[in-house]
């Protein structure tokens, strides 16, 4: 299917691009491929030759900061980047020293939240009622995974589909499922239409719930990585560890096996120099031996 819509779009771009030279005999074809070379080029930058897109949106504050927001939480829709050589060289450095930070800030921020959001009230509920604590942990999970999939991907959804003219409600599932997983492929990025009413207040809301959502997201699969089942799943990955009692016994079976070698050695030694050493006796001058007179 994606196929034929493939197709179909390159066949209407061809067909637009023949009338249009039809129309405008006095310009080359050649003339036209170099403007629509630098206009694509430049439109991959964040930079439109349209007219209703004149106004200096790439770089105010607010697309400077759901910039950063992108490039700290590793999503990087790439419909924005910095154009000068100081600016790339700024946007490396920002990126080397605040995604191990905002890491470890976000590692420190789920764990804390985890006491109050799954352990407690796991605990609690599995203690007042004795219910299994493995069969409330897995209640808890789902019950948590429904609700940040109705908080932060159908209600937002519906918002984005209802804000943005050209999204509709599939599109704006997919945006928030690509911006919350961070793959970022940035073919839909919301506020940037040339009509977008409140604009620099829209930005800054996506911005605060992409981080708001990817801590959500943290949290839920850290709570599914704490089920009892999802333990049992994983030792069958992990390379087993050696125990005290194993470590211990493999040393004592390893002392047994020198000893016993280093006995049969000595054993082996005494009885080659028992063959060597052991000369007949011979007989006194002062004997009764016949031999002599």
């Amino acid at each position: 299917m994606s196929v034929n819509l493939f197709d179909r779009l390159r066949q209407e771009l061809r067909t637009i691009k023949k009338q249009f030279l039809q129309d405008n005999e006095c310009l080359s074809e050649e003339r036209l491929e170099e403007f629509l070379e630098k206009a694509l080029e430049a439109s991959n930058y964040g930079v439109s030759i349209l007219n209703n897109a004149s106004a200096n949106w790439n770089w105010d504050f607010t697309s400077s900061l759901f910039f950063s927001s992108t490039v700290l939480s590793t999503t990087g829709y790439g419909h924005t980047a910095p154009l000068s050589d100081g600016g790339k060289a700024f946007c490396i450095v920002y990126s080397v020293l605040g995604i191990p930070f905002t890491l470890l800030f976000l590692t420190a921020v789920v764990q804390r939240i985890m006491i109050f959001s799954t352990r407690r009230p796991v605990m609690y509920v599995s203690t007042r009622w004795g219910l299994s604590k493995p069969l409330v942990a897995m209640v808890h999970a789902t019950l948590l995974a429904i609700l940040a999939a109705s908080c932060f991907f159908l209600i937002p959804a519906a918002i984005f589909s209802s804000l943005e003219e050209n999204w509709n409600f599939l599109e704006s599932f997919y945006f928030c499922f690509i911006s919350l997983s961070t793959i970022g492929l940035g073919d839909y990025v919301p506020g940037e239409s040339f009509n977008q009413r409140f604009r620099q207040l829209y930005k800054v809301g996506i911005t605060v719930y992409l981080l708001l959502g990817l801590v959500v997201m943290l949290v839920v699969l850290e709570t599914f990585c704490e089920l009892q089942q999802l333990k049992t799943l994983r030792k069958m990955f992990y390379l087993k560890k050696e125990k005290p009692q194993d470590h211990l016994a493999i040393l004592e079976h390893d002392h047994l096996a020198f000893t016993s070698v280093s006995h049969r050695n000595n054993s082996t030694s005494l009885r080659e120099d028992n063959t060597f050493v052991s000369v007949p006796e011979l007989a006194s001058p002062g004997g009764d031996d016949p031999m002599i007179g």
